[in-house]
């Protein structure tokens, strides 16, 4: 309500201002431009008939067509104009046509000497004409202007009356709304602010929210006191959820902790299964003795044997450079040969620079072991161990693969099965080792196993290529 009244007070000034007092002085300055202009188009259309220079056409051709605008400015409404305005302007466009009409005949010069006199003359008295009609019309819109102005003039003073009272009206309109809106929506807003404080700060204990209201505010504090209820609820479920998931992460880790362990028990029960300090100290005299005696193949033996042990002993790295582990592994192989002849041949192929790749320790070793052991023993024949070390798309791949009585169908799927689990039981210790350890150093690393039954066996390590320092680990 209060904003129609002020909606419609505006329009008054509007109408009072903006309307009638602007239509009042749009007519007075049409008509005065009416005059001006006039006066103006017979002052220059003397000088062109008396200097027809080009300056003097230009100008007066531009003054013709201010004339001409200024005359019909102003349209012919009656209802607008009234009687005595209708009528003035009505014979002032009218005498102005016929003027065109003469004054467009002098001046295209194609009329007789004594016809252009005359002519001109015509012209002349037609200018007076409308200048005369002109004035009567400005006359006319003056006093009719002044008229309806002195009409306006009580509204004018009117005004500030009204508007004080409107003003007053408004101020008491507005103090009673602002009551009304404080106390019907400010403060339940402010109790709904101050409680969601408080639970953003996670105090669910938070009285209800109290209010009045039978509308949708009344709905939406109901719908909040339930929300919170709710809500603690909910927290509360998951707070205790969490308590159990930190108490199964800390047994988990637990059990990942004893897992390394036994990881590191199972490397330590390989490196172990003989006493190294005994057996190293032990081949140390044996070796000794056979060099007194010339035994020379007895000492390249016990020589490689001892190798071997001393790797075993010394060798707490995770990683060692390739080349050691070749070493090792050709020593083992080395006592293979001594061991069963021409029966069994190693070959090495290593495509990259040995000296400058880590890998992880006792690695090659252990699966001769089982070529030689499960591969190659139960064959009368004999049969071929082989290593060959590449390089592809940044990993390092290590095949060792031999040439003997290789693994039925079955037990290679068990095989492959314990490497998908991750299980190892099915590998043996040694494998079962390397390949826990592997996985357990490298995200990328993979073991893999074919074979073919009668054929042999083929293992393929899969490790990230790390390049290492040549002079790491060298000298034992």
């Amino acid at each position: 309500m209060t904003i129609l009244v002020a909606v419609f007070f505006d329009a008054i000034l509007i109408r009072l201002f903006m309307i009638d007092v602007n239509d009042i002085m749009e007519d007075n300055s049409r008509c005065g431009e009416i005059i001006t202009v006039i006066d103006r188009e017979k002052e220059l259309f003397d000088q062109y008939v008396n200097s027809a220079t080009r300056e003097n056409e230009d100008a007066f051709k531009l003054a013709m067509k201010q004339t001409q605008t200024a005359v019909y400015a102003i349209p012919l409404d009656y209802s607008r104009l009234g009687e005595n305005r209708y009528a003035q302007l009505f014979s002032l466009q009218t005498c102005y046509n016929v003027y065109c009409g003469y004054r467009d005949e002098v001046l295209n010069g194609h009329l007789p000497r004594r016809d252009y006199v005359s002519r001109l003359y015509a012209v002349y008295n037609m200018q007076n004409y409308l200048h005369n009609y002109a004035q009567r019309f400005i006359d006319l819109t003056l006093k009719e202007g002044n008229a309806k102005y002195n009409e306006l003039i009580p509204k004018v003073f009117l005004v500030p009356v009204i508007a004080v009272i409107l003003g007053v009206f408004l101020f008491s309109s507005v103090l009673e709304i602002s009551r009304m809106m404080n106390k019907s929506i400010t403060e339940p807003v402010l109790k709904l602010a101050n409680a969601s404080r408080r639970i953003a700060a996670n105090d669910f204990n938070v009285d209800d929210v109290a209010a009045n209201n039978q509308d949708e505010l009344g709905e939406l504090i109901v719908a909040f006191n339930k929300m919170k209820y709710a809500t603690g609820e909910y927290i509360g479920a998951l707070e205790e959820r969490r308590v159990a998931l930190d108490k199964l992460h800390a047994k988990e880790l637990e059990t990942l902790e004893a897992e390394k362990q036994l990881d590191a028990m199972n490397l330590e029960l390989l490196k172990n299964q003989i006493n190294p300090h005994f057996l190293f100290n032990t081949l140390n005299v044996i070796g000794g003795m056979a060099n007194l005696e010339g035994a020379a193949t007895t000492e390249q033996m016990i020589a490689a044997l001892s190798s071997l042990f001393r790797y075993n002993l010394k060798h707490q790295e995770k990683e060692v450079l390739l080349s050691q582990e070749l070493k090792v592994a050709s020593d083992y192989m080395y006592l293979q040969k001594m061991r069963f002849g021409e029966r069994v041949k190693y070959i090495v192929d290593c495509k990259v620079n040995a000296d400058n790749v880590m890998v992880p320790t006792f690695t090659l070793q252990p699966i001769i072991e089982n070529c030689i052991i499960h591969g190659i023993s139960p064959k009368v024949e004999g049969g071929v161990v082989a290593v060959e070390v590449s390089k592809q798309d940044g990993k390092l791949l290590i095949t060792i693969s031999d040439t003997g009585s290789g693994i039925d169908k079955e037990l290679l799927e068990e095989i492959r099965g314990s490497l998908g689990d991750k299980q190892t039981s099915t590998m043996g210790i040694g494998m079962g080792n390397i390949y826990r350890r592997i996985k357990a150093m490298y995200t990328d690393a993979d073991m893999r196993v074919n074979s073919i039954l009668g054929k042999g066996t083929r293992v393929t390590i899969i490790l990230p290529y790390r390049a290492g320092d040549s002079i790491y680990t060298r000298g034992e």
